[in-house]
């Protein structure tokens, strides 16, 4: 079964990226857009910093997380390992009282990774770095002949992909130093726009949507392209503010770097409005504030919980496809410690029930599948919640999903898979059990036409054959079911 599965995945993969190469193309590029379907043709997997060690990562828990990576869950699919914000701090730890942050930049004025933090960073015999903390400016930072392609070839001699988070725009230790722009006869003051900066991060201006600004993007995504970077989440940009010429900005410096580069947005809530500009540029966009280990946020904006996601994701769901995914945020599971992004180190605060409830969500929606865990930490249950392929199968080969239903606490979503079945997902989001029967074509009333044979992909288990769907639901859990048409039994998977 697991390898039949694995030979349909790949099918699917190739059958979805030719297919939607031949749909609706921005600005008259089928090519480049079809380019773009390949990059991410299924939705990313992997695992990012953030959730457990916010701005704190140094090069050896790196490591230690990528050899798990590497070891426990690339078997499964799980291949993307990113370095979220503030690489280039050298004393993130000061990030709460930004005046005393220092930082580290090249002679172009872009941010580059701090070798005290990130040793492999040093390239060759660089000279050594220049104290810029007053010369020519009052923002701290050195001058570092630093990169991460020493880290980025590591990581893809695992077998894995390497990814890194940036705050859209433009640094403003460099602007204060009016640092030349590589490439062009531009300098950072060209670039920079100063009446614009992230309302809630320190480091940077906006860019102006001029030739300076281009070149400036230019200039940071050959550098990041030169890295071996494969995927990069630009932060501040899709909500809070929405940047639509940034982000053009960045998809046209993809482009020119020739390098297949994810490009995801961040934070969320990403407006539906602007739902066509983003599945025509982007890889992925948040569809929501922060997510974290909490229920629900209660009315709150800040953190999101697993409850809030159902609305946004069916919301989303019609502009899922090959290259483009709406994003749903981190996984907050296992163990989020020693520094993590939001509150103290802790093991996830979701019950099992909620782990689950989460992970098939996510799966049946066909979001990106980004996992927050100290890995190095892994449990057993844990590590067995993100490694059953059958519900990784879903979330990597499903050709539609949809919520069909929500009465009450009551929510059932579905997912057309490419042997001809389909996933059913039925969750109670209530604070009491829930005592489910239904005829499956009161679900669906194409669901009706015919008796399915029924496998539970959490339990491993086959059911028979049945025309309904039953079950006791305790608080906040769910099921997933396998409907596979009685004349196709033979068929081993999704």
């Amino acid at each position: 079964m697991l390898a039949a599965l694995s030979t349909q995945a790949q099918l699917t993969r190739a059958q979805m990226a030719g297919a939607h190469a031949n749909g609706i193309h921005a600005n008259g590029a089928p090519a480049a857009h079809a380019r773009r379907a390949q990059v991410a043709a299924t939705p990313p997997m992997g695992w990012n910093s953030w959730d457990s060690y916010g701005l704190t990562i140094t090069e050896p828990q790196f490591r230690a997380n990528v050899a798990v990576l590497r070891d426990k869950l690339r078997p499964f699919g799980w291949q993307y390992a990113v370095i979220d914000e503030g690489w280039y701090f050298q004393n993130p730890q000061d990030r709460p009282t930004p005046q005393k942050l220092r930082y580290d930049i090249d002679s172009f004025g872009r941010f580059v990774p701090d070798p005290r933090r990130f040793p492999s960073a040093i390239v060759g015999a660089a000279p050594s770095p220049r104290d810029e903390s007053s010369a020519g400016g009052v923002i701290p930072a050195t001058i570092e002949a630093t990169s991460f392609a020493t880290l980025g070839r590591w990581v893809h001699a695992q077998g894995l992909k390497f990814g890194i988070h940036i705050i859209r725009g433009i640094p403003k230790v460099s602007v204060e130093r009016d640092l030349p722009i590589q490439g062009s006869r531009f300098h950072a003051q060209d670039a920079a726009d100063q009446n614009d900066a992230c309302p809630w991060d320190p480091t940077s201006w906006g860019v102006r949507d001029n030739a300076a600004g281009q070149a400036w993007y230019n200039s940071l995504l050959r550098q990041y392209a030169s890295w071996g970077v494969d995927l990069i989440k630009v932060d501040c940009i899709a909500a809070h503010p929405y940047k639509l010429d940034e982000i053009q900005m960045i998809r046209r410096a993809i482009q020119k770097t020739g390098r297949p580069i994810v490009l995801s947005l961040s934070p969320g809530p990403t407006a539906l409005d602007h739902a066509a500009q983003v599945t025509q540029l982007a890889n992925l966009w948040r569809i929501s504030n922060d997510e974290w280990d909490v229920w629900s946020a209660d009315g709150k904006e800040f953190p999101q919980g697993v409850e809030d996601q159902f609305a946004r994701l069916s919301a989303w769901a019609r502009y899922a496809g090959p290259g483009h995914w709406p994003d749903a945020d981190m996984l907050p599971l296992g163990q989020l410690s020693p520094n993590p992004g939001w509150g103290s180190a802790r093991a996830t605060r979701l019950t099992p029930e909620e782990q689950r409830t989460q992970v098939t969500l996510w799966s049946i929606a066909r979001s990106p599948l980004i996992l927050g865990a100290n890995l190095t930490m892994l449990d057993p249950p844990t590590l067995a919640l993100l490694t059953n392929r059958e519900v990784l199968a879903i979330d990597q080969t499903a050709l539609h999903s949809r919520e069909l239903l929500r009465q009450g606490k009551l929510v059932v979503w579905q997912a057309d898979l490419p042997s001809g079945g389909v996933a059913l997902a039925v969750f109670n989001l209530g604070e009491t059990p829930l005592d489910l029967h239904r005829r499956l074509a009161d679900l669906n009333p194409q669901l009706g036409a015919h008796a399915w044979r029924l496998r539970d992909l959490w339990a491993g288990q086959d059911l028979g054959q049945a025309r309904n769907v039953t079950a006791r639901l305790a608080p906040h859990a769910c099921r997933l079911l396998l409907l596979r048409p009685i004349a196709a039994t033979g068929a081993t998977g999704p």
